[in-house]
């Protein structure tokens, strides 16, 4: 089966959304389908089997910044690209996003499938709901990556929906080198804005020991303010953006990842990540991160926003062995459940179906 599918994000830029398309099209290749990836890049093409389709503009988006390209060129370099493909079906990821997707959802003649990660809320949904649905009804089928994904398209477009939660490439996580930690570790990855979190981390470090070190990796708009009120700290190591393999590296070399998100999570696919990487977990109790994680079982879920609750969760893990070790077998198991060659075999049968239905 030839497969295109489709990202609304810049492809050479970290991201939920990215990471899930590119892990995607590796099964779906190692299961013997042709699949090309279409989506916008801001660098070299990320991977042999991706179609750059421009530069991305930074937008905001659901308290965050999405790295689209709504430019008339990366429109005209889809629609040569979907007819130069020829696909047989059209795998649209957050299909309503302005750029490349909803250019193939008008464009394209293949069947289509849409999967919705976005969670929260929806000011487009809102706005322009009439029209949207009237664009959604050209997908074939639906997906949604979790419950609140589910809920917020519901709200704008109707529809049904098959829920299809995200998943990791288990072997690119379980396996490789290590990066070395001398101290108890803590390691934090994600944009630096107020949705996830980091400045509830920061808070709860004073109440652990001073023999904890703390790894936060990414960037964002609070990076300077967070720098400046914490940066005497000498625990704390600012990595910046790093590469996946580092990131890899780290998170099988840390004692505990930790995912202090507030809002916004759709579903927690770092948390994934930690589990798949062999590290013990320790996240807020948001409903995107309970789609993936269960509270003693393969991590510990700390209230909401509470620096004091989050260091007693931080400091259970780091001074009890037993419990690190229940933890990551716990995480592993959970991983093996959400493998991302049984989300493709998944998709693989709804692709069958949608050709079936189209004759």
């Amino acid at each position: 089966m030839r497969v295109g599918l489709v990202c609304p994000y810049s492809l050479t830029i970290p991201g939920g959304v990215q990471g899930q398309v590119l892990g995607l099209a590796r099964s779906l290749r190692a299961l013997r389908h042709e699949v090309r990836v279409l989506g916008p890049c801001d660098g070299p093409p990320p991977d042999a089997g991706v179609t750059p389709l421009g530069r991305s503009v930074p937008t905001a988006a659901n308290g965050s910044i999405a790295p689209i390209a709504p430019d008339p060129s990366a429109q005209l370099r889809t629609i040569r690209a979907l007819r130069d493909e020829d696909f047989e079906v059209l795998h649209l990821h957050e299909p309503m996003a302005p750029g490349p997707c909803v250019t193939a959802l008008l464009m394209g003649e293949p069947p289509k499938v849409g999967t919705f990660h976005a969670a929260g809320e929806s000011a487009p949904y809102r706005l322009l709901g009439w029209g949207l649905k009237r664009i959604a009804r050209r997908l074939d089928h639906r997906c949604a990556v979790s419950p609140d994904a589910v809920a917020l398209a519901k709200s704008g477009l109707g529809g049904t929906y098959e829920l299809l939660f995200n998943a990791v490439e288990v072997e690119r996580f379980a396996a490789g080198p290590v990066h070395p930690s001398d101290a108890p570790t803590i390691f934090f990855l994600g944009r630096h804005e107020p949705r996830k979190g980091l400045d509830v981390l920061l808070a709860a470090l004073a109440d652990l020991p001073r023999d904890v070190r703390l790894w936060v990796g990414g960037d964002g708009p609070q990076t300077e303010e967070l720098q400046q009120r914490h940066g005497h700290d000498p625990r704390i190591e600012w990595l910046g953006r790093i590469s996946d393999e580092e990131r890899s590296a780290r998170m099988r070399g840390c004692t505990v990842y930790c995912s202090p998100s507030v809002r916004g999570e759709s579903f927690g696919m770092v948390l994934l990540e930690a589990m798949a990487s062999g590290c013990a977990l320790v996240a807020s109790d948001l409903d995107g991160h309970r789609n993936v994680a269960s509270d003693g079982i393969d991590a510990l879920l700390a209230p909401v926003g509470d620096a004091a609750a989050l260091a007693k969760a931080l400091r259970r893990v780091l001074d009890d062995e037993a419990l690190r070790g229940e933890l990551v077998a716990g995480g592993r198991r959970r991983a093996d459940q959400l493998s991302m060659h049984r989300l493709a075999e998944r998709y693989e049968v709804i692709y069958q179906r949608v050709l079936a239905s189209r004759g």
